[in-house]
């Protein structure tokens, strides 16, 4: 049966329905074909578009021709009308190296593996400092050209720097400033391992025409930085009346903006004035004042003055540096701002409570865990009084006459910890803020000097003398200084000696007998004014010095600040990628896979950190300046340089040991740990590890000669921390003291989708000691 169906409305929209035909059968029994409705029927819909449709599509299709139109043109016009981009600024220089580094004759030839790394360091170093300089918005690239010199002798350094003229024109004078800054041994920060003749440095600038090989050199010389003697910097009272909010009242002159006098800064203060009142950063108004005014410590042999940190100062660069004068960029340079444990330390910016509570992080307000450089997060706490120390770990605040009164008061004993140490005056160790117990470096050089119950003082022998031979006196000496030298966790002694102490009104204690197992100090007038002065050798690696119980007894999986001082956090452009491990006090060690395909970055390392997020009173940062490969066959490790070296250690910043010898198996497999970070990457937790059979890793990565395949001791699906590449694999010694990096992983490792850990791959660190120890030495 064949069925057609039409149907005609009388509204604006005329519906058609077709059927389609389709036979259900080869041949109908009376030869006429069977049909049915077909369930794909096309169904077209069709309007009939009135007047003002139509004008309305007109002028919609008129429209987009007018925008296709001006595009085009556009295009055309950018394409073939506009001319091209200047040219980079191009400066020639060169300078001569006269201590620390020496010509070779490899270094002559390009093509070498010798003139390859050292030109990267010198290439990197360059680019540092210029990226840190005032002209980094137009600076581009630093390369290096050629090393020459006579064999054995100075080493003669030729480059260029590259820099965009459409920021701002650069000139030979602005280049030969920054780099004579650079080159004073006074004031440089990226080649401070170096001494190099101020009057060999030359620059020259190349400038080609569009279409033609012309050239002009303008060539500048540096004269010799002044070797005029300057008084000591000493400390005065804060009198500028624009910054009466200040919490210090002493500051010292020359300021950074190079203000000698009150007066000074008073004639140029409506300038920085008007800068607060454009109202460009927050915080203007302190960091203004703590650059005219900054704060100012009592040190030897002279007084330190305190400038605002280094991120404080980016900060005000963000806001504010459009703002600034070509002169004020240049003295206000953040790459001369103190990061956080230097010397004299720095003061951060104001405000870190309402930081955190901005970031969502209030929770850590009062929790027992120091996250603001000057503790206000826990100091303003109820369990803590205005005028008492915090332990440092803990909730626990003590008042100052309880340090080091022979009871332990703080959690970890940090109140009777290093109440005999070395200091090169009583005055310096004095004018060091006593917020917590835990000093902001060791000192393994100085002046024996007790901490009883606040008061400080010196060691005086003069009752030695009187009583001892000189052979006795000198066993005695020794004696003593050996085990306070392995009381502040140092290997061992270089020199003891008797000098004549010049400083005034300072207390002094005798050693009562020196020849009794504990020696007993008593309170005691020094009249000869004789004390003991002791030099420490090397720092004991792989020490946890806040634990006093032990290396892993009380080890919690969430980290506290102090357990793993040699963990370092690595940032490609503050972003944080990867971990590495301090071995030396100039280097780090992670895996190459870190560097894959960021040759131009800049990176940084952030140690003494177990909360990304936070910026702890003990927290340092440096720069990597360089990176050097392991040749062993199947290794992916490799060394990165800092600068400047680390120079403050702490009791949460300090090395960790190397395997002792090249045996792949762990020292104490038993006690083998991981430190990975919880899932927002935020808070250092520990993972204990255990050897697996190598199969177990070869399943998920690809393995080799040099890898080390471990899994999870404990294994839980709770799984709530991930190792970064470069996490550590660190195991303890025989004698249950020192930690020994074992491994280096060399890709991320997390959890499986079912929750589950993964087993963990590293490559073994003993195969490379004998390339490490080369390369440090």
């Amino acid at each position: 049966m064949t069925v057609s169906m039409e149907q005609k409305r009388k509204t604006s929209w005329d519906s058609k329905i077709s059927v389609s035909t389709v036979s259900t059968r080869r041949f109908s029994r009376a030869g006429t074909p069977s049909s049915i409705l077909s369930s794909d029927s096309d169904i077209r819909f069709t309007r009939k578009l009135g007047g003002q449709y139509r004008c309305g599509c007109c002028v919609l299709a008129a429209f987009l021709l007018f925008l296709l139109f001006s595009g085009l043109s556009i295009y055309l016009g950018y394409t073939f009308l506009t001319s091209d981009p200047p040219s980079d600024q191009i400066f020639l220089g060169t300078f001569r190296v006269t201590k620390g580094d020496t010509f070779t004759q490899d270094l002559a030839d390009p093509s070498t593996e010798a003139f390859r790394i050292r030109a990267r360091e010198y290439r990197d170093r360059l680019n540092l400092t210029f990226r840190r300089s005032w002209l980094k918005h137009s600076f581009l690239t630093a390369e290096l050209l050629a090393l020459d010199g006579v064999e054995g002798r100075d080493l003669v350094v030729h480059f260029d720097v590259r820099f965009d003229p459409r920021f701002q024109t650069i000139t030979v004078t602005d280049i030969v400033d920054i780099l004579s800054q650079e080159i004073d041994p006074s004031t440089r920060r990226y080649l401070n391992s170096l001494t190099i003749d101020p009057q060999s440095l030359e620059i020259q600038e190349r400038l080609t025409a569009l279409n033609a090989q012309v050239s002009h050199q303008t060539t500048a010389s540096t004269s010799p930085p002044s070797t005029t003697a300057s008084p000591p910097r000493r400390c005065t009272k804060v009198e500028l009346p624009y910054c009466t909010h200040l919490t210090y009242n002493a500051t010292s002159y020359p300021n950074l903006l190079g203000h000698s006098s009150l007066q000074d800064v008073e004639e140029d203060v409506i300038t920085f004035r008007e800068l607060v009142d454009a109202e460009c950063y927050r915080l203007a108004y302190d960091f203004v004042c703590q650059v005219l005014q900054p704060a100012c410590l009592s040190g030897e042999p002279e007084d330190i003055s305190q400038l605002p940190c280094r991120s404080f100062c980016r900060e005000f660069w963000t806001g504010c540096g459009n703002r600034l004068s070509d002169r004020i960029k240049r003295l206000l340079d953040c790459s001369n701002f103190p990061e956080y444990a230097d010397r004299g330390g720095c003061r951060p910016k104001p405000g870190c409570v309402q930081t955190l509570q901005e970031k969502a992080l209030s929770p850590r307000i009062c929790d027992g865990i120091i996250d603001c450089p000057d503790l206000s997060d826990e100091k303003s706490c109820a369990y803590c009084k205005e005028d008492q120390m915090h332990c440092g770990v803990g909730r626990v605040c003590i008042p100052q006459n309880k340090r080091c009164d022979g009871k332990a008061d703080c959690p970890n004993g940090s109140d009777e910890k290093d109440c005999l140490s070395l200091a090169e005056s009583v005055r310096s160790l004095k004018s060091q803020p006593w917020s917590t117990p835990h000093a902001a470096k060791y000192s393994g050089e100085g002046f024996v000097v007790f901490n009883e119950k606040g008061t400080i003082g010196k060691l005086c022998t003069e009752n030695l003398n009187a009583t001892l031979s000189g052979k006795e006196m000198e066993t005695v000496l020794q004696t003593a200084a050996t085990s306070l030298c392995n009381l502040l966790t140092y290997t061992g002694v270089k020199s003891v000696e008797v000098r004549i102490d010049n400083e005034k009104d300072i207390q002094y204690v005798h050693m009562e007998d020196p020849s009794a197992s504990e020696i007993t100090f008593v309170r005691a007038p020094c009249t000869s004014k004789e004390v003991m002065y002791i030099q420490c050798s090397n720092l004991e690696c792989g020490i946890q010095p806040l634990r006093s119980k032990g290396a892993t007894q009380g080890l919690r999986k969430m980290a506290d600040p102090g357990d793993w001082p040699w963990h370092v956090a690595l940032f490609k452009e503050d972003v944080h990628v990867c971990d590495a491990t301090l071995v030396a006090n100039s280097w780090l060690l992670t895996t190459a896979s870190c560097f894959q395909g960021q040759p131009k970055a800049e990176w940084s390392a952030r140690l003494g950190t177990v909360r990304l997020s936070s910026t702890s009173p003990w927290q340092q940062e440096r720069r990597i300046v360089g990176m050097i490969k392991s040749p062993v066959e199947g290794s992916t490790t490799v060394l990165l340089k800092l600068d400047p070296p680390v120079s403050a250690f702490s009791d949460f910043v300090r090395p960790v040991c190397l395997p002792s010898n090249q045996d792949p198996s762990p020292t104490n497999a038993s006690h083998c740990t991981t430190l990975g970070w919880a899932r927002n990457r935020d808070i250092l937790q520990r993972v204990q590890l255990r050897p697996s059979a190598m199969e177990r890793c070869a399943n998920i990565s690809i393995t080799s000669v040099n890898s080390i395949c471990t899994e999870n001791a404990y294994s839980v699906d709770d799984c709530s921390e991930e190792e970064v590449a470069g996490s550590p694999m660190l195991c303890l010694q025989p004698d249950y003291r020192r930690w020994s990096l074992v491994g280096v992983g060399s890709w991320r490792i997390a959890c499986s989708k079912a929750g589950i850990e993964r087993p963990r791959l590293y490559d073994q660190i003993a195969s490379n000691i004998a390339w490490i120890k080369s390369t440090i030495g």
